[in-house]
């Protein structure tokens, strides 16, 4: 058809959920929906444990610029 590109790939960036936890109530948001939504998965949790300590590491290194 006109005008479509054909085979020409998707272009994507990586995206961190812990640049994104911020504030100390965005934390706690995330880890109660991880909890909310899945509480039996205990991986899922560690991994957003994991998360939440990422983001106010990335947090306190942007404070102390």
């Amino acid at each position: 058809m006109p005008g479509m590109e054909t085979n020409k790939p998707t272009s994507t960036t990586p995206y961190d959920v812990a640049e994104h936890l911020r504030t100390p109530e965005e934390m706690a948001a995330y880890l109660d929906a991880w909890v909310e939504e899945a509480p039996e998965d205990s991986a899922g949790i560690v991994k957003a444990l994991g998360n939440v300590a990422r983001g106010e590491s990335i947090t306190h290194a942007k404070d102390a610029d």
